[in-house]
């Protein structure tokens, strides 16, 4: 996730949070998402693989049958052509339900050199039905903002380490505490920590997302609701780096997702 050493966003680019992966190699994380393990069948069950040409760049999360929800910068520039997702597998190459985009949808208060309003919407060609592998997420409520210390689990197939070339060819996870906005803020002096992100990872480092992650949920551990989408970050599970998310509850970014939903 993070833009990862270049504070760039986990897209294709080379931005990297939780950027994305470069083509074949696709960020994985950190150690397996940085310090986490394998997820298992039923925890994710609304993440997908976000594709160009059958390889992996970015995560996302099924909100129903015909909309995948994202990072922007997952998405800007991105034609249609090529486009597609695979879900209901944990397995990013191969199993699961794949189906192609048929419009990509960025927000339009997304500010790319800081990463505020980091969303946007996939929507798809052939709907993806819920099934024994598949369900739809559900959004943390409009307004929430999740409280400092709540245990979070963030979900991708990005790098296993910061700027690392290779990617798990399984979904891996991580549990990571949120950080509080004042803490998050003094970690990064330079960027601004708007009320549409929040933060998440330990003071000393060791688990975070990493490049390749972009996109991906971020959930609330104990309830699995969708409380963010894995948008930026220093590096990967540096020491007072913590993981940077898009805020699914912010207003601003609730109503861009009500409006294309």
């Amino acid at each position: 996730m993070q833009l990862k050493d270049l504070f760039v966003a986990l897209a294709i680019p080379a931005l990297c949070t939780a950027a994305a992966i470069p083509q074949d190699t696709q960020f994985p994380d950190g150690e397996d998402i940085v310090g986490g393990e394998a997820a298992s069948a039923g925890q994710f069950p609304f993440i997908v693989s976000i594709q160009r040409n059958g390889r992996h760049f970015c995560g996302g999360s099924l909100l129903n049958a015909n909309t995948v929800l994202t990072a922007a910068h997952c998405a800007v520039g991105q034609a249609v052509a090529g486009l597609s997702v695979r879900a209901g597998s944990l397995n990013r190459a191969s199993g699961g339900t794949v189906s192609a985009a048929s419009a990509v949808r960025v927000n339009s208060g997304y500010v790319a050199s800081t990463y505020d309003g980091d969303v946007a919407i996939i929507k798809l060609a052939t709907p993806i039905p819920t099934s024994s592998t598949i369900t739809y997420a559900t959004l943390a409520a409009a307004g929430s903002d999740p409280a400092s210390g709540t245990l979070t689990s963030v979900a991708g197939w990005g790098t296993l380490s910061s700027g690392g070339s290779t990617s798990p060819t399984l979904l891996q996870k991580v549990d990571v505490p949120v950080v509080s906005r004042a803490t998050c803020q003094s970690n990064y002096p330079t960027r601004t920590i708007t009320t549409n992100m929040w933060c998440a990872g330990l003071a000393q480092g060791g688990k975070d997302s990493c490049q390749g992650d972009s996109g991906g949920p971020i959930v609330v551990a104990s309830t699995r609701v969708l409380a963010g989408i894995v948008s930026w970050g220093e590096g990967c599970a540096a020491a007072g780096k913590p993981g940077v998310y898009t805020r699914v509850g912010a207003t601003a970014i609730r109503n861009f997702i009500n409006a294309n939903i």
